[in-house]
């Protein structure tokens, strides 16, 4: 009389986790195929018809069947102990670590081979160390965390414009680039072709620059545009009555600026003082993210980094056509990120600055 097949019984969220092993791409080959063994060994299929099935030996899937049997997901990994023992010690494998957040040697930069020689290995080994720990000492940030004394008090003002704007009101969003220039290249580009990049001259010619206001409806992405050539007050007043004139009569406006004197320039305030329709929000000092604008400043100088201007007037209608294509075609960007997840961001950045050594003046 034949033996009764054994069956696997995998509780549901043991299937669960075997079922995405299987499915999941970046799960290693070894560890889908021993999840696979295990869930056609559920099923009731014999070993050897699992082996036939996986492309294994009974051997193996017998010794996967048991390791499951008798410790679950835990007995689908490897031993410790297993294969080749690492030919660099722990104490080097530390020393190459620590090297990352130290300074290199005076008039080197920290890399690869430069802690190599300082610490005895190659610099491919001090490669793969880093990879493993996820440390990229190669790459810097920038960041600036703002020492305004009412920082949480403007922040929950800007934010909670972003996140529940008030009913039966203009929520715009201004600022102003600045200097943006008409540079000529000095030489043609060539085109994009297989195998070759686009190019352009490293060197060019000024011929000028100009300054664009913009204020971006938050609801619908839509912007109010003015160029101008300088950005004093004068300039800002003059683009403020602008958004008087487009803006519906009936409804209040409310603005988000940065902290630049001209918007807060004594005509200025006068002007707003006789229209209290207009309600000024600005942002905390060195806190520009804040302002959705922007981020279309952003892509904007994208845009016009890839020209070649011979004048400022060239510059103007490239400008004027890359704003009317955006009005054709507007995308508000949404603001997701929720205002206590950001400030304890931002408390845990000023903790750990607080502890790093002054800076000697």
């Amino acid at each position: 009389m034949a033996r009764p097949v054994s069956v696997l019984e995998p509780t549901d969220e043991e299937a669960a986790e075997l079922e995405r092993r299987v499915r999941a791409g970046t799960t290693p080959a070894r560890d889908q195929l021993r999840a696979r063994i295990v869930l056609l060994r559920a099923q009731g299929m014999r070993q050897v018809d699992v082996a036939q099935e996986v492309g294994a030996s009974a051997a193996s899937v017998n010794k996967w069947s048991q390791r499951f049997d008798r410790e679950g997901l835990a007995g689908l990994s490897d031993r410790r102990g297993r294969g080749r023992k690492p030919s660099i010690s722990a104490a080097t494998v530390e020393a190459v670590v620590a090297k990352a957040g130290q300074e290199a040697p005076p008039g080197r930069r920290r890399s690869s081979r430069t802690t190599a020689g300082e610490v005895g290995v190659s610099a491919s080994s001090v490669q793969r160390i880093w990879r493993g720990h996820g440390l990229k000492p190669h790459l810097r940030r920038t960041f600036k965390l703002s020492n305004d004394p009412r920082f949480e008090e403007k922040f929950w003002d800007v934010i909670g414009l972003h996140l529940d704007p008030p009913e039966r009101a203009v929520v715009l969003c201004c600022d102003e680039k600045t200097q943006i220039q008409a540079l000529e290249r000095t030489q043609p580009g060539l085109p994009l072709a297989p195998g070759h990049a686009r190019t352009h001259t490293h060197d060019y010619r000024r011929h000028g620059t100009i300054t664009l206001f913009a204020a971006m409806n938050h609801l619908d992405g839509k912007l109010i545009d003015r160029l101008e050539d300088r950005h004093t007050h004068v300039e800002w007043l003059r683009f403020l009555k602008q958004i008087d004139r487009e803006t519906p009569k009936g409804l209040d406006v409310h603005i988000v600026a940065d902290n630049y004197a001209t918007h807060k320039h004594a005509k200025v305030k006068a002007w707003l003082a006789r229209r209290p329709r207009f309600h000024m929000h600005f942002t905390p000092t060195s806190s520009s993210w804040m302002n959705m604008v922007e981020r279309f400043f952003a892509d904007l100088t994208a845009a016009v980094r890839e020209g070649s201007f011979t004048s400022v007037g060239q510059l103007r209608r490239e400008i004027e056509c890359h704003l009317a294509a955006r009005n054709a075609n507007p995308t508000p960007y949404k603001w997701t990120a929720k205002g206590e997840d950001i400030l304890e961001k931002i408390k845990r950045a000023r903790a750990r600055l607080d502890q790093q050594p002054k800076q000697k003046r």
